[in-house]
């Protein structure tokens, strides 16, 4: 198959690590994350449920932030880098679609040649000093089905979209009309391999590839 729009999730599709577990793991935290996380994952527990609990526990402030968006790129997953530049020299429309924190995410979006406005995820906001302060609580990605909502706007009429990602929120996407690819080469999800469309284990993003062009 062949599609004009590719929507990527980042966590444990574009970078092996969970942000939100990493940010956790800093400060102490990361086993109870690290079991919210899988809940909303798993679709056990809706994603608005778990939200806001983690960032108002963990505080995360602009260092943290920073560090991150550097671990993103040292954790990449295999295959990502020649994926991007294989769809973008065929001219293909690629985005980031995810439930992460936007400002963490824009530099491995940098690094991939995708510019910000074709990245979607959550903003985190600081205090004059760098401390945590709030997230964009009305965004549609911190809560159950916004992936749905980000893909029925990139998706026009004549258009096909597909989306990569290992996470239940990420096959929500399937409610508007998208084709959706399960990758399982960082975390092997039953619910994700039930649901998908095409399901992968392969450690490398390149397993994609020849689905999606």
């Amino acid at each position: 198959m062949s599609f004009d729009v590719i929507c990527f999730d980042c966590d444990s599709t574009l970078s092996k690590i969970e942000g939100i577990d990493e940010l956790a793991r800093r400060v102490g935290l990361g086993e109870e994350m690290s079991k919210l996380t899988d809940l909303a994952m798993n679709g056990i527990v809706p994603l608005e449920a778990v939200y806001e609990r983690r960032l108002s526990l963990i505080q995360p402030d602009q260092n943290s932030i920073n560090w991150l968006a550097d671990l993103y790129i040292v954790e990449i997953v295999e295959g990502v880098k020649e994926v991007f530049a294989a769809l973008l020299a065929q001219d293909k429309t690629v985005h980031i679609i995810s439930g992460g924190l936007r400002q963490a995410i824009l530099p491995l979006a940098k690094y991939l040649g995708l510019p910000e406005s074709q990245v979607h995820a959550v903003d985190i906001y600081f205090n004059e000093d760098g401390r945590y302060d709030t997230y964009d609580l009305n965004s549609p990605l911190a809560r159950t089905g916004g992936k749905a909502e980000i893909c029925r706007q990139l998706l026009n009429a004549q258009d096909s979209l597909v989306m990569i990602g290992d996470g239940k929120t990420d096959m929500e996407a399937k409610d508007a009309g998208a084709y959706v690819l399960g990758f399982g080469g960082v975390v092997d999800r039953a619910i994700v391999r039930d649901l998908a469309d095409f399901y992968t284990t392969e450690p490398s993003l390149l397993s994609v590839l020849e689905h999606i062009l």
